[in-house]
């Protein structure tokens, strides 16, 4: 498949079609906004369902073939939280506390962006690793425990670190995906068998609902994005395209297929808005989360959405041809 094909197929797909439905539905003031309570039930379900899946597919993986890619995906985690606050350092205008809060975002994972990816994937005719999900939960714990870490350096008071872990750990992210990996694994071909028509065939259609509330929510908070500053939104386009290619080349040594090295890289690029800002919110309360948060779901999140996907796909083709 062409680089113009691919980047057409992504652009044409539901997903991206209907978070761009929901941004412009928000510029022109229309009431498309998924109700709260559907919202967080939309992500428990696809928070629970990805796990599920993912520990069903993990029955059929060995030991030694998921153990360097988790190994490779955890040294990511800690990585890429840590360049991203030396990269922010250019950013005179924010202090290390909000750098701290911004690598914490961008060291942690983005559910959705995931899901996106692997929906595309799936649509393309290529395949992912069983574990891929195992390696979204690995990685979505260090690089917030880093950025944290590297943002309470330059406070007058200590972190709550139990606080801290406890949000980071018992949060409904961490608990349901690990939740569903082990139910997955553990459960019957007969069990899993009955849940697979709610939880497995429906979960596209619950990201495209999620998506349209996604879109909106970066439409209606559009001055929020525009407040950032300009050297913060070029940091919210550029780092992911660093992080991903790291994650595309790292996943290629450690011998992932080309989905796998993909979904790697769109781990690596993507942030988080919904595990991180609530872990930050405890560890660092006098950062600004709107910047953070801005920054990761009304910039990076369309851009690897929109392009950050095929290109992370073009690129780990490339790697593997080499």
């Amino acid at each position: 498949m062409s680089s113009t094909s691919v980047a057409i197929t992504n652009l044409t797909s539901v997903a991206v079609l209907v978070f761009i439905l929901g941004f412009l539905g928000a510029r022109i003031k229309s009431d498309v906004r998924i109700p709260e309570q559907v919202y967080q039930m939309i992500s428990i379900f696809l928070l629970f369902g990805i796990g599920l899946k993912g520990g069903h597919a993990l029955k059929g993986t060995s030991f030694s073939s998921f153990a360097a890619p988790a190994t490779a995906t955890i040294v990511l985690g800690i990585l890429i939280p840590v360049i991203a606050y030396l990269t922010l350092k250019f950013v005179k205008k924010i202090n290390d506390i909000d750098r701290g809060a911004i690598a914490a975002h961008y060291g942690s994972t983005s559910l959705v962006t995931f899901s996106a990816a692997l929906l595309f994937l799936e649509s393309s005719g290529i395949g992912v690793e069983g574990f891929a999900t195992a390696l979204l939960t690995i990685m979505e714990v260090p690089g917030i425990v880093v950025g944290v870490y590297l943002g309470s350096r330059h406070r007058n008071k200590s972190v709550q670190w139990g606080k801290t872990l406890h949000e980071v750990i018992t949060g409904k992210t961490i608990l349901l995906l690990v939740g569903g990996l082990v139910i997955g694994a553990i459960t019957s071909q007969a069990g899993y068998s009955k849940v697979t028509p709610f939880f497995i065939d429906l979960q596209s259609g619950f990201l495209v609902l999620f998506l349209l509330h996604l879109g909106y929510l970066a439409g209606s908070n559009w001055g929020e994005i525009k407040k950032v500053g300009k050297m913060v939104g070029v940091f919210a386009l550029i780092f992911p395209i660093f992080a991903g290619t790291l994650g595309v080349l790292t996943g290629t040594m450690v011998g992932l297929s080309v989905g796998g090295a993909t979904i790697l890289g769109v781990l690596s690029a993507s942030a988080s808005y919904i595990a991180a800002p609530a872990a930050v919110s405890i560890g660092l309360p006098e950062a600004n989360a709107p910047l953070a948060l801005m920054s990761s779901i009304g910039v990076t999140f369309p851009f690897n959405l929109l392009v950050g996907i095929p290109l992370f796909l073009e690129t780990a083709q490339a790697f593997s041809s080499l």
